[in-house]
């Protein structure tokens, strides 16, 4: 690896300059675009000679779709779409893709009808029995077939002992218009990223049952991904991306004013266009289920943990593939750690994490238990896939929801 100069703002006089002087961000209405919304805003990239154009997506399909045909040079976006797209799942021809690094962890929820709560469905053994005695199957959307949304989804279902794709179904539904779906009573419930699972609290239409940091705490969530050809033919302009994002994850963390100030920011028309008092409590930890309970969760959306957060680790990318597998989207095995040695950017990340003084850690792979108490290391990942007693590992599986 090359020395990275002190001073990176030298970097802009000389060779390593970006090669683009401008870039188009994709992100979606989502309180987890925070970094990419703040360094855009705040011109943490400006110092190294790039600007960042912002462009709000109206769903994940748009967003991959103008991340492939290069209206947009890197998103916020889904961990388990750019692996899709890159494995060419999901009903789009493979195109070679990287993630640059991990935007955050933690934050989404799954939450639950008002109806259901009426019924007394305010438990996980509640909802076990009434979807093993009910005649009428409940629909559950998600946001992405490939997405986290999904994956969380599915893998709470499954831990509670309900098959996501026989007992109930799912839907793909875009996070800005999860609430109205569950307000018109098209869904029974929903896995997304605030501030849309606040909302619906908020409105008394429905309550949090589980948060995806209880299925797994500190879980790999939404990344910067790009194609690889961008990473390829600008590499420059992708490491000083990375440097500005990261700058903008650290200040967003420095202080509990600056979180108050980022919800603030995010509230705006062009950005969440959401209340504040629906952004601003789960962003700083503050969280009220609608049952009555309220807490202050230690595994809230994080953006930085002194790069914690950041590093794209390989056994990151190969927990989804895991997920792809055991579900039938894949219907063999891929050479799990080969694939996502090609998409998780570690090299350039070190480099961006060095030129800012961000810790970038030796390790490549984590540990983590999860709610069902497997534990997931990246060892293994072919075996891990078919542990579950749970999963559609068949070549007559379902096919998952698709848009």
């Amino acid at each position: 690896m090359n020395e990275v100069p002190a001073n990176p703002l030298a970097w802009v006089n000389g060779s390593d300059g970006p090669e683009k002087s401008s870039v188009n961000l994709g992100f979606m209405a989502l309180s987890d675009c925070a970094s990419v919304v703040v360094a855009a805003t705040q011109g943490f990239a400006q110092p190294y000679g790039l600007t960042l154009n912002l462009k709000r997506q109206a769903s994940w399909a748009n967003l991959r779709d103008n991340l492939v045909n290069g209206e947009l040079d890197a998103a916020h976006s889904l961990y388990g779409l750019i692996y899709a797209v890159h494995l060419g799942i999901g009903g789009v021809a493979p195109t070679d893709m990287a993630v640059l690094m991990g935007l955050n962890q933690n934050g989404q929820s799954l939450n639950l009808s008002h109806g259901l709560q009426a019924l007394g469905v305010t438990s996980p053994e509640a909802l076990d029995r009434h979807v093993h005695q009910s005649r009428a199957k409940l629909t559950f959307a998600q946001t992405f077939p490939t997405g986290t949304h999904a994956m969380w989804l599915y893998y709470w279902l499954a831990s509670q002992g309900i098959h996501p794709l026989h007992d109930v179904d799912s839907v793909v539904v875009p996070p800005p218009q999860m609430v109205a779906h569950l307000q018109a009573g098209r869904i029974d419930g929903f896995c997304v990223g605030e501030p849309w699972c606040a909302s619906a609290v908020k409105q008394n239409l429905g309550f949090t049952m589980a948060t995806t940091q209880a299925i797994w705490p500190d879980h790999p969530e939404k990344v910067l991904g790009c194609t690889r050809e961008f990473v390829e033919q600008y590499p420059n302009t992708a490491r000083i991306l990375v440097m500005a994002m990261l700058e903008a994850s650290r200040f967003i963390e420095e202080s509990t004013e600056n979180r108050r100030s980022t919800a603030q920011l995010l509230s705006a028309p062009q950005y969440l266009d959401a209340p504040l008092d629906c952004i601003e409590p789960r962003l700083l930890g503050d969280y009220a289920d609608g049952l009555g309970n309220r807490w202050q969760d230690p595994h809230a959306l994080r953006f930085y943990g002194d790069g914690e957060v950041n590093l794209p680790y390989l056994s990151d990318g190969m927990w989804f593939m895991t997920q792809f597998r055991r579900w039938g989207l894949l219907r063999d095995d891929p050479d799990y750690l080969q694939v996502a040695r090609d998409v998780q950017q570690l090299e350039l990340y070190r480099e961006a994490a060095a030129a800012v003084g961000v810790p970038a850690l030796g390790k490549e792979m984590r540990r983590s238990q999860l709610i069902d108490g497997k534990v997931w290391d990246g060892s293994n990942p072919a075996d891990y896939a078919r542990s579950f007693k749970l999963h559609a590992l068949s070549d007559n599986a379902p096919q998952l929801a698709r848009r």
